[in-house]
């Protein structure tokens, strides 16, 4: 399995760490890590490195 961590963009802030999964919905974005935690942030996806486990948002 290949988990993911998500930062943000402008500071490289950790968002969320073992993420399993991101659901998108407009402007809004449901970050699910391994044991179901959700995290909702207002935002959209810069980039997605999967070879290094990687995801850059851009968001408030």
């Amino acid at each position: 399995m290949c988990l993911a961590t998500v930062y943000k963009q402008d500071d490289t802030t950790v968002i969320c760490k073992n993420v399993s999964r991101i659901d998108v919905n407009g402007d809004e974005l449901t970050i699910y890590d391994i044991i179901g935690e959700e995290t909702v942030v207002k935002g959209s996806i810069i980039s997605v490195d999967l070879a290094n486990s990687i995801v850059k948002l851009n968001c408030e």
